[in-house]
């Protein structure tokens, strides 16, 4: 599927589920323009773990005295704690910021999602719900154009190795919350405050988690959405806001916040808040729709 020129975020909205194989349609799309390529990793059967270089930030105790300097460092110290080989027999590519992509076959008795940081330092993965940058695509850095490029002798992908496998499973899901009423009844305060919380979070996001940040916040306000306490587009304004800071960062734009707000807050809006107090966001001014029928 077709991503921005020299950027990485895909140009389709429903990408997950429009990334395709047809020759026809992927011949279309190329020729309107000089799109990077992007892949979703769950219609291909991927995991892709991504390494990235330290981009100025000191590396935490724990590995800096393991002389680690990268996230490939600490992939390869990880697999020797367990006694396992550097997972480094698998199709890989060179990223033009200095990282890695490692291409896995994705476990078919696993749904395995993205995850930041949940490996390691400078090590994010993408999976169910992500998207990776192919080979062939470029991105523009310091004034230069700069190519993802696969390692040479290029080797065929492996299956995702069983330790990543398991460090990757996410936990049980705990049981649903029953009743989580705001202080005294204040529905509206309640709201507020996960408001100003989550846009907090997402302002002092690090480079290399503000991918999963921003996706993780935009859960959490689109459950108020969903739960009724809060505007879509309210929520929307705040995140924006908040990762503003981050606009041309280490290449980070406004349509990647847009990106992974939109996500999130569709996630959250499926799986609403419990709130036992009756919440309904404040009318909204200069607003000229009809208000809605309240449904059973």
């Amino acid at each position: 599927m077709p991503a921005r020129p020299d950027g990485k975020v895909p140009i389709l909205t429903d990408w997950d589920h429009t990334a395709t194989t047809n020759r026809a349609q992927i011949i279309a799309w190329w020729a309107a323009a000089p799109y990077n390529i992007a892949l979703s990793c769950r219609r291909a059967g991927l995991v892709v773990i991504d390494l990235d270089p330290a981009h100025g930030t000191p590396p935490p105790e724990q590995w800096a005295r393991r002389g680690a300097q990268h996230g490939r460092d600490v992939l390869r110290l990880l697999a020797h704690d367990l006694g396992e080989p550097d997972p480094t027999d698998t199709y890989t590519v060179l990223t033009p910021s200095g990282g890695e992509h490692r291409y896995f076959h994705a476990p078919h008795h696993l749904e395995l999602h993205n995850t930041a940081g949940t490996l390691g330092w400078r090590i994010d993965t993408r999976a169910h719900g992500g998207s990776i940058i192919a080979a062939g695509s470029t991105r523009r850095l310091e004034g230069r154009t700069r190519l993802y490029r696969p390692v040479q002798p290029i080797q065929p992908v492996a299956v995702l190795p069983l330790w990543l496998a398991t460090a990757l499973t996410p936990p049980p899901a705990p049981a649903p919350a029953i009743g989580l009423t705001p202080a005294l009844g204040n529905a509206h305060a309640y709201v507020a405050a996960a408001v100003r919380g989550e846009t907090a979070t997402v302002h002092n996001a690090q480079v290399g988690t503000r991918a999963r940040t921003l996706f993780v916040s935009a859960i959490k306000l689109g459950q108020l959405v969903g739960a009724g306490c809060l505007h879509r587009t309210d929520a929307i304004t705040a995140l924006l806001t908040a990762a503003a800071g981050h606009e041309g960062v280490d290449g980070w734009t406004r349509a990647e916040s847009l990106h992974h707000i939109k996500n999130g807050l569709a996630r959250g809006v499926r799986e609403p808040r419990v709130i036992s107090t009756p919440c309904s966001p404040k009318p909204r001014q200069q607003s000229n729709s009809q208000p809605r029928r309240p449904t059973r």
